[in-house]
């Protein structure tokens, strides 16, 4: 029996391709761009090649690390090599030298409150205390009746 729909245009050199981009930071929506296919192809894809779908986690989970390390460099600050140019009677000068970026406290507000958020995260205790009464209606016309004779 002969196969029905559409054939496919995935290609098996996708799978690397993907990975890469993904590696980049590229969402599925930007896949399906560079494919030229509609992002409901690119699901269909992940669900039909193992090969594409494996290589979409690795690079998106390449891409998530890159991320974490550069959040947590912003969360406890870093320094790095650079070089400082002058210029000093005519003569530019090249200086080695070492810039520090300080720590951001947003940064490390949301790592702690994601890495221990027992700790960490905004909540707000509420205590309740008393009880809750259920009555119905014939129990409310009862009252509202009983109080008008009072009221008389």
């Amino acid at each position: 029996m002969a196969e029905r729909g559409r054939p496919t245009d995935y290609k098996p050199e996708y799978a690397e391709q993907a990975a890469k981009l993904c590696a980049l930071g590229a969402t599925d929506f930007e896949l399906a761009d560079f494919f030229k296919v509609d992002t409901r192809t690119i699901y269909r894809w992940k669900n039909v090649h193992d090969d594409f779908c494996q290589a979409l986690i690795v690079g998106k989970e390449n891409s998530d690390t890159r991320v974490e390390r550069a959040l947590f460099n912003r969360a406890v600050g870093y320094s790095y090599e650079s070089e400082k140019i002058f210029q000093s009677q005519g003569e530019i000068i090249r200086a080695a030298t070492v810039e520090h970026v300080p720590p951001d406290p947003s940064a490390a507000k949301l790592w702690l409150t994601n890495r221990k958020p027992n700790d960490w995260r905004d909540r707000v205790e509420q205590h309740h205390s008393g009880s809750v009464e259920v009555t119905t209606k014939e129990q409310r016309d009862a009252a509202v009746a009983a109080a008008t004779r009072a009221d008389r």
